[in-house]
């Protein structure tokens, strides 16, 4: 049936999340007999001349390449003008919530030959089928973006799986899931050595904010008898205990919560979770329900402590929601909040700017680092639109010259001179670090150490950082960082 590789490229930093969505797309092409090779660049940190050495020595029918905007202009580009050198006769092809809003300017500037636009557990097949043939005839495929020659032609969009039940699951068994399962800690809670992996339960969101660049619509739920059996197979054949479940709408249906519930007392399977949450659906019920699945940490996207901004950017909830759902969470006791606070959309102001602040001060749980950071306008979203319209950005090239970290904004959306946005927001940021560490009795060496990085990002002197959530790492008695 042909050979794939995928290559999962370098973040440049030691905690890496488990590739879930080229798991699915190898799950589907060896279903399908195909042979699928999996080439580790985030884990193992190999080089690009490592790699090229690599694609010398084998061959491939395709490679394929995921990625997210931000790491367009960092990484994505050096790493295929190395795979379009070495690759032989393959495709490449790229895809994910990069490349799918802006193909035909993807395909121009790395001289791929194919992008697949949006999901792509079907595309993926049909592509490999094709290449074998040996005719390229790709006008038939739907949801890609490809390259003949100088010529770029577009495809009707594909619909996405409704049937997610249909899918095979994860291709486990080709990646070093070990690895990546001791890769990062979700949780302080999480006991160092505990094995913690990503699932899905659902794909899609109900809602729509200005700064999402989702490409489906609506909502899609595996059935929990189908969940129930993947995590059967996670805890037994791989000893993962901790889950990091990536529902955007893990809540939405309490009907399911219940189920989920029922079938995992039923199968026997004790497990913990990290999940996020709309606050305008939770309740006491189904915060009962998670914390007695086994829910340790839940992530509110609060985005803005005020009714203002959150209207402009159409989050469709408000300040006295977010209070409500915090409040609720607090009551029960054991279960941590990630509390994320965006600053920087439309309408935000010194005020707004300082409510997040004490929102945040206020009812943090110090599992994690909180800082505040801009909302980027990544091509897709609606701020990206608004960008354009508003001559702010001209276009891809404009957002990905402007675009150099996400912790800086791209496109200021505020009165606000830039000199003065950064003063204010790195004193923001300062206070919330000293407030982490004066209530956990960390090393305020450490926080002082965190407050010069922001010092050199916010001047631009070391636009390399990532941000900051920390846990205790015991087993070597430092400190470990992940990404916020």
């Amino acid at each position: 049936m042909g050979k794939v590789l995928f290559i999962i490229h370098d973040l440049y930093q030691d905690f890496n999340f488990f590739p879930l969505g080229i798991a699915y797309l190898a799950a589907m092409l060896k279903r399908a007999n195909a042979d699928v090779d999996i080439y580790c660049q985030d884990l193992y940190h190999y080089s690009n001349e490592q790699l090229a050495e690599y694609l010398d020595a084998n061959d491939y029918d395709l490679i394929g390449i995921g990625f997210s905007a931000a790491r367009f202009k960092e990484t994505i580009l050096g790493l295929c003008q190395v795979v379009n050198k070495h690759k032989k006769n393959a495709w490449l092809v790229l895809g994910g919530h990069g490349p799918s809003p802006i193909p035909e300017y993807i395909l121009q500037k790395t001289q791929a030959d194919v992008v697949a636009i949006g999901e792509a557990e079907e595309t993926i097949v049909e592509l490999l089928k094709e290449k074998i043939k040996g005719t390229s005839n790709l006008k038939k495929i739907k949801g890609i973006a490809w390259r003949n020659k100088d010529r770029i032609y577009i495809n009707p969009m594909r619909k996405p799986v409704m049937q997610l039940d249909t899918l095979p699951f994860p291709a486990w068994s080709l990646f070093p899931v070990d690895d990546y399962s001791r890769s990062i800690k979700i949780m302080q809670e999480q006991p160092i050595g505990e094995k913690s992996l990503v699932f899905y339960s659902s794909r899609g969101c109900i809602n729509r904010c200005n700064f999402c660049y989702r490409m489906e619509k609506g909502i899609r739920a595996r059935s929990i008898n189908n969940v129930i059996k993947e995590l059967e197979i996670l805890v037994k054949d791989y000893g993962i205990k901790y889950f990091q479940i990536f529902d955007e709408m893990f809540i939405l249906n309490k009907k399911r919560l219940f189920e989920f519930e029922e079938k995992l007392n039923k199968n026997g399977l004790e497990i913990y979770f990290f999940c996020d949450a709309r606050v305008d659906l939770l309740d006491k019920e189904i915060i009962g329900i998670l914390k007695r699945c086994g829910c340790r940490f839940l992530n509110f996207g609060l985005e803005s402590a005020n009714n203002k901004v959150l209207k402009l950017m159409n989050k469709n909830t408000t300040v006295e929601q977010n209070i409500r759902a915090v409040e609720m969470v607090l009551s029960f006791g054991g279960i941590g909040i990630g509390l994320n606070i965006l600053w920087g959309n439309i309408g935000d102001t010194e005020e707004t700017l300082r409510a997040g602040v004490e929102f945040i001060k206020k009812y943090d749980t110090y599992k994690q680092i909180r800082t505040i950071r801009p909302p980027t306008p990544y091509p897709g979203s609606e701020l990206y639109g608004m960008a354009i319209q508003r001559g702010l950005l001209k276009g891809p090239d404009d957002f990905f010259e402007k675009f150099k970290n996400s912790d800086l904004y791209t496109v200021n959306f505020t009165d606000i001179p830039k000199n003065r946005f950064y003063e204010l927001l790195f004193e923001a940021n300062k206070e919330l670090i000293l407030d982490h560490y004066s209530h956990t009795n960390d090393n305020m060496e450490e926080a002082h150490g965190l407050i010069r990085q922001l010092q050199e990002l916010y001047s631009g002197k070391n636009i390399r950082f990532r941000g900051v959530r920390k846990y205790s790492n015991k087993e070597n008695g430092k400190n470990t960082f992940i990404k916020s």
